[in-house]
């Protein structure tokens, strides 16, 4: 079909088959947020939750964005804690204090409590959501979707929301091994689930976020992680890109190339070349540091072409942050960022 021609064709998707293309594409993690007015005007008047339970809503910021900058790909809007609420915890996000889980698991009784799920019974409304965007989008820009990865919502279902170093949740990890791996098989299997049903549903690429991995060392990613990372990725059907992102992960980036993922996203603590070819035939996105758009226009387009004059054209590598783009973050500054990738 000529629909799915142009979408193979599209930028995104060959550098993440580490494909020779023009120029770097570019999108932003949080590329639909609180920066834009057009997503605070609709948050005004929904909750977090609402919002990402509301199929129409959801296409709405997300092609926003996507129709605002012109960015190379869409990435589905959603929250990765949605899967706690279908094993059967309470999510609710307080304002200024981030979200909040309980029951907190504390012991093994708890994670035997938890409960079975249909993900596409339970978590429609995302496939729902992937089928609205997927309509509204440009037939020509891949829709990303994606889901938190094991580790990151088993620390935030024993810590009962966030924290700076998720003591509780490593405690629990070395101290209850049988109960870790048990709570970590449980939650492969919704977020594989979710993966699958998403790529069903019309998303093009999947990104898993393990965003608070960075907090292990090498030997508990090894021993506690990576095999429940692996068995997502390992669902993931052959020639759908996946991406695979952590921050402050440095350390453990060839154990995460290990555990799977068809592009790795770098941070802005690595060297993006140095550690590119360290890890070899893969594809990578990253590595701007988002107070980078704090800044001036100027300062704004000179760390972006320092980073294209990097990686000098190299197939594989796709323009993103190191991060998700920071609430702070001037309108302008994302256009200019844009504009500078796209040669615009």
């Amino acid at each position: 079909m000529l629909g799915e021609r142009v979408i193979k064709n599209s930028l995104f998707l060959k550098a993440c088959r580490r494909e020779k293309t023009p120029r770097a594409p570019v999108w932003l993690m949080r590329q639909a947020g609180r920066y834009q007015p057009s997503y605070r005007k609709i948050r005004a008047r929904v909750s977090m939750l609402e919002l990402c339970k509301s199929p129409d809503l959801v296409a709405e910021v997300t092609v926003n964005a996507v129709e605002e900058f012109g960015f190379d790909a869409a990435i589905l809007f959603s929250d990765l804690l949605l899967p706690v609420e279908p094993l059967g915890h309470t999510l609710t996000f307080l304002k200024g204090e981030g979200p909040s889980i309980s029951p907190a698991i504390r012991n093994a009784a708890d994670v035997a409590r938890l409960r079975p799920v249909d993900v596409g019974d339970a978590m429609g409304y995302v496939m729902n959501a992937v089928r609205a965007t997927r309509s509204a989008l440009p037939a020509d820009i891949p829709l990303i979707g994606f889901a938190g990865a094991p580790f990151t919502l088993a620390a935030y279902m024993i810590e009962g929301g966030g924290s700076k170093d998720f003591v509780r949740a490593k405690t629990f990890m070395r101290s209850e091994p049988v109960a870790w791996h048990n709570l970590l098989k449980k939650i492969s299997r919704v977020v594989g689930d979710l993966l699958v049903e998403q790529i069903k549903a019309g998303v093009d690429a999947v990104q898993l976020f393990d965003s608070w991995a960075g907090l292990l060392s090498p030997t508990d990613y090894e021993t506690y992680v990576l095999q429940h990372t692996r068995s997502v990725f390992g669902r993931i059907p052959k020639g759908v890109p996946a991406l695979h992102f952590g921050t402050q992960t440095g350390s453990l980036l060839g154990l995460m190339k290990r555990a799977g993922g068809t592009v790795i996203g770098l941070d802005w603590r690595v060297p993006l070349t140095e550690t590119w070819n360290r890890l070899g035939p893969v594809a990578v996105m990253g590595n701007m540091d988002p107070t980078v758009l704090l800044g001036t226009p100027s300062t704004v387009r000179a760390e972006a072409r320092r980073i294209l004059k990097e990686v000098k054209g190299r197939p594989g590598y796709i323009f993103n942050l190191g991060h998700g783009i920071l609430p702070d973050t001037p309108y302008d500054n994302v256009r200019v960022l844009v504009d500078t990738i796209t040669n615009k």
